[in-house]
C-alpha cells in the first residue's frame, strides 16, 4: 500500500484511477486545462502530463529531421509566447526564424511547442490545486525530474515504460521519496527487476502495459498483473490502458488492477501522436463508473445470509435439515 496525501492505493483500497493528459493539449495550456476539468468531471483522482528537456532527449539529428504536422499545434505554442504581457521562448531561435519565415517544418519544432514549461506547468499546478486532483508529468530525462520533483504539490511520480531502463533518471525520481507509478510496458521481467532494484518497493506502485498504441486484445495479457503480484507480493500492481475503448480497464479492475492510467483526449479525431490511442471524456467517465460499480459488486468476501435471502429461503425453502 501507498499513500498519495491521505488516499491509500493498494489491495482493498478503491481502484486509484489517473487520466494520462500526456501530450494531448497539442501544445495548447487552454486545452490542457479543458483536459484537466473533463478528467474532474468523469471522476479521476489524478492526471499526469509528460515533460522532456528536448537537446538531452533528442539528437540534434532528431530535430533536424523534415516534419510536416498541423498548423494548429504550432498556433497553440505561439499563444504561450506571450505571459503576462511578457514575450518568452517556445522554440529556440533558430527554429523561430523558420518558422516565422514560413519555411518546411522539422520534428524539433514539433517537440518545442509540445514542451510545457515552468509558467505552463504553474498554470497547471494552480488549476488542479482549485480543482482538488493531484497531478503529475513523467520525466524523460534527469532535468525533467528536478523539474517537477521542483513543485512542491506533486504528490507522486510516474516513470514511463520507455524510461524504465534509464538508471540516472530513476535515481533522480527515487530522490524526492515521493511515491512512484512505474510502467512496465516493453519491458522484460529482468528489466523491470533491475528497475526496482533501483527504486525500491516500499513506496512503488507497478504498472502492467503494453507499449502499443492501440495494442490488441490478444496482445494486452492482463494475467501478467499476476505474474508482477507473484515476483513482488508486498508492491501494488496496476495497469496502464492504451486501448480505444473501456473494456480492458474494466477486466483489469476485476483483476485486482488497484490502479488504472488510461489516456485522455477531447477528441479521437484531432490531429496528433497519441489521440487515437486515447478515451474520450464520456468514455473515460463510464470507465470510472464502471469500476466503482464493480467495487460494490466485489463486496468484502465475507458470507453472510441477507436479510432478503432470508426473506426468500422463507418461501422457497421446503427442508432445512441443518
Amino acid at each position: 500500500m501507498i499513500k498519495i496525501r491521505e488516499r491509500r492505493v493498494g489491495p482493498g483500497y478503491p481502484v486509484f484511477v489517473i487520466a494520462e493528459i500526456g501530450i494531448n493539449h497539442n501544445g495548447s495550456l487552454p486545452m490542457a486545462l479543458q483536459l484537466i476539468d473533463a478528467a474532474v468531471v468523469a471522476g479521476a483522482e489524478a492526471v499526469k502530463f509528460q515533460k522532456r528537456d528536448i537537446p538531452t532527449v533528442y539528437s540534434a539529428e532528431e530535430l533536424a529531421k523534415p516534419r510536416d504536422f498541423d498548423r494548429s499545434i504550432l498556433d497553440h505554442a505561439k499563444a504561450r509566447m506571450l505571459v503576462e504581457g511578457k514575450s518568452r521562448l517556445v522554440w529556440p531561435d533558430e527554429n523561430w526564424r523558420r518558422i516565422e519565415a514560413g519555411e518546411p517544418t522539422t520534428n524539433g519544432d514539433l517537440k518545442w511547442a509540445l514542451e510545457f514549461n515552468e509558467k505552463d506547468f504553474d498554470a497547471i499546478n494552480r488549476h488542479c490545486l482549485g480543482l482538488g486532483i493531484t497531478w503529475s508529468a513523467s520525466a524523460w530525462d534527469g532535468l525533467s525530474a528536478h523539474f517537477i520533483n521542483g513543485f512542491e504539490d506533486v504528490a507522486w511520480l510516474k516513470v514511463a515504460s520507455a524510461c524504465l531502463t534509464h538508471r540516472d533518471l530513476l535515481e533522480r525520481v527515487k530522490a524526492k521519496g515521493k511515491p512512484i507509478f512505474l510502467s512496465t510496458g516493453g519491458s522484460t521481467i529482468s528489466q523491470i527487476k533491475e528497475s526496482v532494484s533501483i527504486l525500491g518497493t516500499e513506496n512503488l506502485v507497478l504498472l502492467h502495459c503494453v507499449a502499443a498504441y492501440p495494442p490488441r486484445d490478444e496482445d494486452t495479457n492482463l494475467a501478467a498483473m499476476e505474474t508482477l503480484r507473484r515476483i513482488y507480493p508486498q508492491v501494488p500492481v496496476g495497469f496502464s490502458s492504451h486501448a480505444r475503448d473501456i473494456f480492458p480497464a474494466v477486466i483489469a479492475a476485476s483483476l485486482g488492477a488497484c490502479a488504472i492510467e488510461a489516456h485522455l483526449t477531447l477528441d479521437r479525431n484531432l490531429p496528433g501522436s497519441d489521440h487515437q490511442a486515447s478515451l474520450e471524456p464520456i468514455e473515460l467517465a463510464e470507465l470510472i463508473s464502471q469500476v466503482r460499480r464493480l467495487e460494490v459488486l466485489r463486496g468484502d468476501g465475507v458470507k453472510t445470509v441477507l436479510p432478503d435471502e432470508a426473506i426468500t429461503m422463507g418461501k422457497l425453502r421446503r427442508f432445512e435439515d441443518f
